[in-house]
């Protein structure tokens, strides 16, 4: 076997690659006097590394065609080499798009997701947290289920170390990083739109108390009415995660309360407001006006289209896949933002439209 001053040529590399089974990190260490320690933190991208012991690691394993056995590798860390995501369901669109961008940060670390639903029930959300308590998996992305009422069933994840990041539907009762949306704001500027145009009767449609997303919409919409005193008034509609419980109470509003706009907190809301609409012989959006938060594909196929908050699910999927994956690294002089805001963007469509 040919020893190396700084690096073997090119075709003593294939030689030598040919000759031998499989290379791996012990030899790697020993043509270049290396601890293994030190060639195995070196190809992980330590911190503790020095550039130039990297750059000498990195280009012979290269030249040699040097392939990592990540499951020996996971074995020797006790890690899994898999994360997990618990989101509340899989029909609103904007998860899907969250997922998709936790999958690109995923695929870079060559790790695997495991994606679990709540259903919207905290029960079943603690079970989930129980059942990934042995080891399961490295670290934990997760959006609280509607019917959270309180964070008791986290803690073993707390105090076990497990590395968590929420985002969207978060806790802020835990020390642990975030990603949301700017809800406050967006929801504010969408309640001076439905004023502006010409909505004096506004109700807002709540998902839920417990989650910090309708607090925060919620929150930004009485602001706005509080900029304008005297412009508007507002109504809160307590709705649930049932549907046709929904139905029923949005129609009754409508048939009672005669709003002449609607501000759905989620874009389930939306689309039963629509069908309350109908059902009740409303025009939208000549009699009443409606916005929602949604990232739904199809809110521009709706008739009329539906004016829409759109969150940017995709970058927060990836920017709380790469927080966690900062925490497992543990990257000296890498902080990692323990509360992210990114900004949303409203659409205006036909359902807020001034009717001619």
């Amino acid at each position: 076997m040919p020893k190396f001053g700084n690096l073997v040529s090119l075709h003593e590399a294939k030689n030598w690659s040919r000759n031998m089974s499989t290379v791996t990190i012990k030899m790697l260490a020993r043509e270049l006097n290396l601890a293994i320690s030190t060639v195995s933190r070196a190809l992980m991208d330590s911190y503790e590394i020095s550039p130039e012991t990297k750059q000498k690691v990195t280009a012979l394993a290269k030249q040699l065609n040097y392939q990592p056995n990540h499951y020996a590798s996971s074995l020797r860390k006790q890690r899994s080499k898999t994360i997990a995501v618990i989101i509340p369901e899989i029909s609103n669109n904007f998860f899907s798009h969250v997922i998709n961008g936790i999958e690109a940060i995923a695929q870079e670390k060559n790790y695997h997701v495991l994606i679990y639903f709540t259903h919207e029930n905290q029960q079943k959300e603690a079970e989930v947290i129980q059942h990934l308590l042995g080891g399961r998996v490295d670290g934990i992305l997760m959006s609280l289920a509607g019917t959270t009422s309180s964070t008791m069933h986290l803690q073993p994840i707390m105090e076990q170390g497990l590395p968590i990041v929420f985002f969207d539907r978060i806790s802020d009762t835990l020390n642990a990083p975030t990603v949301t949306t700017d809800d406050f704001e967006s929801a504010r500027h969408a309640t001076r739109h439905l004023m502006d145009v010409g909505c004096r009767k506004i109700a807002y449609l709540s998902i839920s108390p417990n989650l910090s997303i309708d607090c925060k919409r919620m929150h930004g919409f009485n602001q706005a009415l509080q900029d304008k005193p005297g412009m508007a008034h507002s109504m809160m509609i307590p709705c649930s995660t049932d549907t046709n419980q929904n139905f029923e109470r949005i129609c009754q509003v409508l048939r009672e309360e005669q709003p002449d706009g609607i501000f759905a907190s989620v874009e389930k809301l939306a689309i039963t407001s629509y069908h309350a609409c109908a059902a009740v012989g409303l025009s939208i959006p000549k009699d009443v006006k409606i916005l929602s938060f949604s990232n739904l594909e199809t809110a521009s196929l709706l008739n009329p289209s539906l004016t829409t908050i759109i969150q940017p699910a995709f970058d927060m999927g990836k920017s709380a896949a790469t927080v966690l994956f900062h925490m497992l690294e543990k990257r000296k002089g890498r902080q990692w933002e323990q509360n992210t805001v990114i900004k949303s963007n409203m659409i205006i469509r036909n359902s807020t439209q001034i009717a001619v």
